[in-house]
């Protein structure tokens, strides 16, 4: 496949996950308005509205806005962003997550094998307890969508110390 294409092809298959991703949200706020006997809501939010505030729980500089849930006490949706050059150590999370990458590069370090470029268009699923190291390219700012069937955290693996020399 010719390096035109990858491009071309990045943005229909973004639109397909973050589809995928947001038809899911829908069906499980259908489920849980029909629960509460309210009637379902069309939301339209354009990005321009968006308000980025930091994201708690997660290293300086992380930004996002929540789409439904709450991070901080369960399940959520969001699209969140790290500025270009960004950089997490090894680390866990307790809950499952999904990543669709809408912008920029992700670099993701799975525990003991090389790292992943990740650009736009492309897709994460990292089981709690996965160990992982997470960077953003210096290029440009990563913007993701992210989701969460739990509360987000995010836990550092410590690198084990060598015995004290006596």
């Amino acid at each position: 496949m010719s390096r035109r294409w990858r491009p071309t092809l990045a943005f229909p298959v973004l639109f397909l996950v973050t589809a995928a991703l947001l038809a899911q949200a829908a069906e499980a706020g259908k489920a849980k308005a029909a629960h509460k006997g309210s009637a379902k809501k069309a939301v339209v939010w354009p990005a321009p509205d968006f308000k980025w505030e930091p994201v708690a729980d997660s290293p300086p500089g992380v930004m996002g806005v929540t789409l439904w849930g709450d991070p901080t006490k369960g399940a959520f949706g969001a699209i969140w962003k790290f500025p270009p050059g960004f950089s997490a150590p090894l680390h866990t999370h307790s809950a499952d997550l999904k990543v669709a990458i809408i912008s920029g590069t992700v670099i993701h370090g799975p525990e003991g094998k090389p790292e992943v470029r990740l650009p736009a268009g492309s897709y994460l699923f990292a089981p709690s307890g996965y160990r992982h190291t997470t960077a953003c390219d210096q290029a440009s700012e990563c913007v993701f969508f992210i989701e969460g069937k739990g509360k987000f955290d995010i836990k550092m693996v410590e690198k084990e110390k060598a015995p004290a020399k006596k």
